[in-house]
């Protein structure tokens, strides 16, 4: 588990308050929650988050007239998550505008290798530090599959009207990221301790160039089609993005200019009104010409933010019970699917509430592998790889061959269940559980409690 939240907001026993039909919302109304929890990789997690949003005099209900989200919070063993956000339909007539500013301080964030199934997972060597909190000495495996990587996000979008239920989209994305090996206070940094980020700069799987991060102006253009009958908890409708993006290697001029094709597919059914909803979401994003840098293959550029920070192939914005970022390449294809059942609607606190499930398969792969040739020459490279195995200091009989699998990329699949608590349509605490179907994609149930549907 890579990240949890721990979310104190509604007892059962309130739910006694008898149903009472939708009641418009108007002036401010705020969603603010306690970030306490507790990971076994990123320690105590703490600080606080809140959506807010304006409804003017209620005539746009559910709709808002804007909405702003804040989190800060901070994990005791050193990542620090800072972001605000804001977005409006009707701040200037016919345009939409949205834009954020976010800092991701991550002294261990996790990194399981490039092409999904060509790099080995070893569950064995996934862990941070010992189990009993030791940290006097290293375990096998410890940090083995970290990185640092720090990142400052600065993103605009506008979007306006061609006719009908079609729409443009432009916008504008300042990155500024730095990586290297990570920083841990369970981590004792001795000369032993190689994590897998290691190996691949040391056999160029990882340009030198790349190793350190870098600094990149994204700009975006596309079009948005769009017919839901709510863009937060839709019930039926389809809703179709097209859009390039890239970066011309303008400021850190690492050979790094590129461009991305991005095409989003969301279909909705109404199953039974109001109740049951099918949910469908078919994805591409890929590499079609240029030269992305290594940092920039899990980012997923997006028109209309969902989270504060969407990654993948895998975890919880795409892959929901795989390992974080497990699949990443330079081209890669996913879809979503869920039953969404809304099971209870009520009156409390003067809030309008729904309770829903949604059981859920998700599926993925890479169509385009980053740095193929580079990878490949893993397979014949005996070189030790430097791996702490016992509490006396002992190395491991790893070698750099032993993380590099020759084989066809092929489907990912994972599924699971969640509970969703949603406020006046829009504001939305998820508790989703998933678990992947290969053993090379996860061992352990993964767990995440955050905001909003995925799609």
């Amino acid at each position: 588990m890579k990240r949890i939240l721990t979310i104190i907001l509604l007892c059962a026993a309130a739910f006694s308050a008898a149903a009472q039909g939708e009641v418009a919302k108007t002036g401010l109304n705020f969603g603010p929650l306690p970030a306490v929890g507790y990971s076994s990789d990123l320690g105590w997690h703490y600080g606080a988050l809140s959506d807010i949003y304006w409804y003017g005099d209620g005539s746009t209900y559910p709709e808002y007239m804007w909405k702003a989200n804040v989190e800060i919070s901070k994990y005791s063993k050193g990542n620090t998550v800072l972001h605000s956000f804001f977005d409006s339909k009707y701040l200037l007539p016919g345009l939409r505008i949205s834009g954020a500013i976010s800092w991701f301080g991550n002294k261990t964030t996790s990194f399981y290798g490039f092409n999904g199934a060509n790099s080995v997972y070893v569950p064995a060597l996934d862990r941070i530090t010992a189990d009993n909190n030791d940290y006097s000495y290293l375990i096998e495996g410890q940090g083995f599959y970290l990185m640092r990587r720090d990142i400052f996000r600065i993103q605009t979008c506008v979007q306006g009207e061609i006719g009908g239920n079609w729409g443009w989209a432009g916008g504008i994305t300042y990155w500024n990221i730095k990586t290297g090996h990570a920083e841990n206070k369970g981590l004792n940094g001795t000369t032993t301790d190689v994590s897998l980020y290691d190996l691949y700069v040391n056999n160029g799987i990882i340009p030198d160039a790349e190793k350190y991060g870098g600094q990149h102006l994204e700009f975006k253009a596309g079009v948005v089609y769009d017919t839901r009958d709510h863009e937060n908890n839709p019930t039926r409708g389809t809703n179709l993005e097209v859009y390039m993006f890239g970066s011309p290697d303008i400021i850190s001029k690492h050979n790094n200019s590129y461009l991305k094709l991005a095409v989003h597919f969301k279909q909705f059914f109404p199953v039974i009104q109001d109740k049951l909803t099918f949910g469908a979401h078919l994805a591409f994003q890929g590499l079609i010409a240029g030269n992305a840098p290594y940092y920039m293959l899990q980012t997923i550029q997006s028109i209309n933010m969902k989270q504060i920070n969407t990654e993948g192939l895998g975890s919880t914005c795409t892959l929901r019970g795989t390992i974080n970022n497990r699949l990443q390449g330079n081209s890669y294809a996913w879809m979503n699917t869920e039953l969404r059942w809304s099971f209870a609607k009520f009156r409390w606190i003067n809030q309008n509430w729904t309770l829903a499930t949604n059981p859920f398969f998700d599926m993925g792969m890479i169509v385009k592998p980053y740095n193929a040739d580079a990878m490949k020459s893993l397979a014949s490279d005996i070189t030790s790889v430097n791996i702490v195995t016992e509490k006396n200091g002992g190395l491991g009989n790893y070698q750099a061959k032993d993380f590099y699998n020759d084989v066809k990329q092929g489907l990912h699949c994972s599924a699971g269940i969640g509970l969703h608590v949603i406020m006046n349509q829009n504001f939305n605490i998820n508790f989703e559980f998933g678990k992947c179907f290969d053993p090379n994609d996860g061992t352990g149930l993964g767990i995440n409690i955050g905001l909003n549907y995925i799609f």
